[in-house]
């Protein structure tokens, strides 16, 4: 029941979801309030007990949508708000989608769809054309590991790369997760691909955005790539998973696919780059485990793991830092390390590389790195400067 009321045959009463339905939702639910049966759902959740908070601010939001519309006139002789009851012909709580969102509680009332888009995406014209936006929400990304990963799926939903999205992630939040992903002390324990799936709904409601609460499997990885004779294809995929066997696969699945891959290694701002999709032969990590396949890594210990990541990334481009921790990961050290403003820089390098492939941009293979140390280096204080 978390799901968007379907069309069809209206139901003949709304049914509110268990407490504990509510606790594992990540789909808001969608209410036509020009539609009997949801606005019969509508009245329902407005006597519940779970509703906790009601945010209604249309008459704003049609404000900027006429802003948006005509910037250089927007209420022609009217006053601002007798042209924003004229959009809603005098009846704004039947104008546009009241929406629920069951794990807060909170109701909120929002313009319709492509209202919606447009107004929250006005302010990327022109860096993003209307024309090149619409293009890019017919598309489907594909995350895989949501620490890193849960980062650079938000930047593409906010940016408006991508109007569906593929979550897969086994893991659950842990309190050392908390200092590079977005998420509070209240969502410790949660299911890391219900939490990213959460964030980008609060975004944009409209999205379709689908999780493999236990990540990418052998029984699974096909789901994940999804069929492409049916509109359900991936059109990119974000590889940002630890785990040789999902890296590899997922690569091999990709590029049978014709899938272009993109990787953030969360190091000196190195992206990879893989246009499976222009070169069906090329060999994966840009040739660096040779003819390797996700078979040959599927029983690494961990030594052996870390030895094939290493290949993977090449350590000699590795920082120092990294290379110092890598040595002593199980000995003083619990796992690698990476921080907040590494993480953020890499979604915003997937978020742009995305949008260009995604446009059909001349966007080539390779591995680049943007090493923020380098570009702003350290150079001795000047005499006498304030310390």
């Amino acid at each position: 029941m978390t799901h968007p009321l379907p069309s069809g045959p209206e139901p003949d009463h709304f049914v509110l979801p268990s407490p504990r339905e509510a606790s594992e939702s990540f789909r808001p639910v969608v209410l036509d309030p020009a539609r009997a049966a949801d606005a019969t759902a509508l009245a329902a959740l407005r006597a519940s007990p779970r509703l906790r908070e009601v945010h209604d601010h249309i008459e704003g939001q049609v404000e900027e949508l006429l802003r948006c519309l005509a910037p250089h006139d927007p209420f022609g002789t009217r006053t601002p708000s007798t042209a924003v009851a004229d959009a809603m012909a005098g009846r704004p709580d039947t104008y546009g989608r009241w929406i629920w969102y069951p794990w807060s509680g909170r109701l909120v009332h929002l313009l319709p769809e492509a209202e919606f888009r447009l107004v929250r995406t006005d302010r990327n014209r022109d860096k993003i054309t209307r024309e090149q936006q619409n293009a890019l929400l017919r598309t489907r990304v594909g995350v895989i590991g949501l620490s890193v990963g849960s980062s650079a799926a938000l930047a593409c939903a906010m940016e408006g790369v991508g109007g569906a999205f593929r979550l897969a992630d086994f893991d659950r939040l842990g309190l050392s997760n908390l200092n590079r992903l977005r998420a509070g002390v209240h969502e410790l324990g949660l299911e890391k691909s219900v939490l990213c799936a959460r964030r980008m709904y609060e975004l944009d409601p409209y999205l379709d955005v689908e999780i493999l609460r236990g990540g990418v499997t052998e029984e699974t990885v096909e789901e994940f790539f999804g069929d492409p004779a049916h509109g359900r294809g991936l059109d990119l995929l974000v590889e940002e998973c630890d785990t040789p066997w999902v890296k590899v696969a997922s690569r091999e699945h990709a590029r049978r696919h014709g899938v272009p891959v993109l990787m953030d290694t969360n190091d000196r701002g190195l992206l990879d780059i893989e246009r499976f999709d222009l070169e069906p032969d090329r060999p994966l990590f840009h040739g660096r485990i040779g003819t390797t396949t996700a078979t040959d890594v599927r029983d690494l210990d961990r030594d052996e793991t870390l030895r094939f990541l290493l290949d993977v990334v090449d350590e000699r481009r590795l920082s120092p830092a990294m290379t110092d921790a890598l040595t002593r990961v199980g000995h003083s050290l619990s796992s690698w390390p990476q921080l907040a403003s590494g993480v953020m820089l890499g979604a915003a390098l997937v978020a742009d590389t995305a949008r260009r492939i995604l446009l059909g941009q001349p966007v080539p293979s390779g591995r680049h790195s943007i090493d923020l140390e380098a570009l702003v280096p350290a150079l001795s204080a000047p005499r006498g400067a304030a310390r």
